[in-house]
């Protein structure tokens, strides 16, 4: 493994938009560089800096998080609900006045039942992306791990069960009553959401 390899792999942990992010990736380069020039091998040093999410953590670990509020959260949702929902009427509509009139009429339906499902998709892979939906960035949040890093596709999949599963609100209640305002399934998942402000 060479080092910029070893790099962009601890980078690709540490969210984008973090404000020591560049810092981060010098130091590391920086501290790679002057161990080699002392004459140890890249291979012992990368294999004592240790497994690229630890270091990140360890990094992240100096940054601190300031857990996201009920209100922001739920604004976040229902501007991205908003969007998704403005989307399907439009496509909706017109396709409802473009189809033959007895196929028409279900247009609209379908158009929502799919925005639904493509909602929670667009989550999944936004926040796993880039740690946040169009939603989260207006209001200034970011969904990372409690140690601040980057969250996997498989976390941000388990985040998103609670709309398929149909008990949304029974998990959203939790984030009223934890001490970093966690829904069940970010308890489940190990992640939370903060704010960036």
């Amino acid at each position: 493994m060479t080092a910029d390899v070893y790099v962009q792999s601890v980078m690709d942990r540490v969210p984008q938009g973090m404000p020591l992010r560049n810092q981060i990736a010098m130091e590391l380069r920086s501290h790679i560089a002057e161990r080699v020039e002392h004459g140890q091998a890249l291979e012992d040093v990368l294999r004592q800096l240790g497994d690229p999410l630890t270091l990140a953590e360890s990094y992240l670990s100096s940054v601190p998080l300031q857990s996201a509020d009920a209100l922001p959260r739920l604004l976040a949702k229902v501007i991205d609900g908003g969007v998704a929902i403005g989307l399907a009427v439009v496509i909706g509509c017109g396709l409802w006045l473009t189809l033959p009139p007895h196929v028409a009429p279900f247009a609209l339906p379908v158009c929502m039942i799919v925005a639904s499902f493509g909602f929670v998709l667009y989550t999944v892979f936004a926040e796993y992306a880039e740690g946040q939906t169009f939603g989260k960035r207006v209001m200034g949040l970011r969904v990372v791990t409690e140690a601040g890093a980057r969250i996997s596709l498989g976390q941000s999949m388990l985040r998103q069960l609670p709309f398929f599963a149909q008990f949304f609100f029974i998990d959203a209640l939790f984030a009223l009553f934890t001490d970093r305002h966690q829904r069940a399934f970010e308890l489940l998942t190990k992640t939370r959401t903060v704010a960036l402000r």
